[in-house]
């Protein structure tokens, strides 16, 4: 079970992935914590993002004001269209969650949404100063039409996240290479 999995226990679709990154957590942290719309961005295919109007703009260093997150603040990935962030466990893990209605309105806890959404990005020391980084969907479906809404965004997911962790994984690599860590 990974940090998120009780906020959401009976999902109809569960997508991990996950990616090595040659830096602590502590060095993968700022990275996550600065995420979403109006901050440090998705680390994933701006463009793309952008032609939907999420307006996203990836960060390519750590931004002081973007460093604090706590739970209930939102997090955005459309100007228009906000999760919650639910949990923070500073250099472990930061979750999201929500769900998006039909029309496009964000979501949280509300009926308006057809399904439950929780996104967790977390943090896993390894040996060598190096971190697993995972990123875990979760849906629950509260009708049965529901599937051919989330399936098909997904699919897209899919192709996102794996930027998104390739992104923040090179952020990270780069700059603790960038600082002078002691070798040993």
């Amino acid at each position: 079970m990974l940090p998120g999995d009780e906020r959401l226990v009976s999902a109809d679709l569960v997508a991990t992935r996950s990616i090595a990154v040659r830096a602590t957590a502590a060095e993968v942290w700022p990275w996550l914590v600065q995420m979403g719309q109006g901050r440090g961005g998705l680390y994933s295919y701006d463009r793309l993002e952008n032609l939907v109007g999420c307006e996203i703009h990836s960060a390519d260093r750590i931004v002081p004001e973007w460093q604090s997150l706590v739970v209930g603040d939102p997090f955005r990935i459309h100007p228009q269209v906000a999760l919650r962030v639910c949990r923070v466990d500073p250099g472990e893990a930061l979750v999201v969650e929500g769900g998006v209605s039909p029309s496009g309105e964000a979501t949280t806890g509300s009926t308006a949404a057809p399904y439950d959404f929780t996104w967790a990005f977390v943090l896993v020391p390894a040996e060598d100063d190096t971190t697993r980084l995972i990123i875990r969907e979760r849906y629950r479906y509260r009708a049965p039409w529901v599937w051919l809404m989330v399936e098909p965004v997904a699919a897209v997911s899919f192709v996102m996240t794996e930027r998104m962790l390739r992104g923040i994984r090179d952020h990270a690599e780069h700059a603790a290479a960038s600082s002078e860590r002691p070798t040993t």
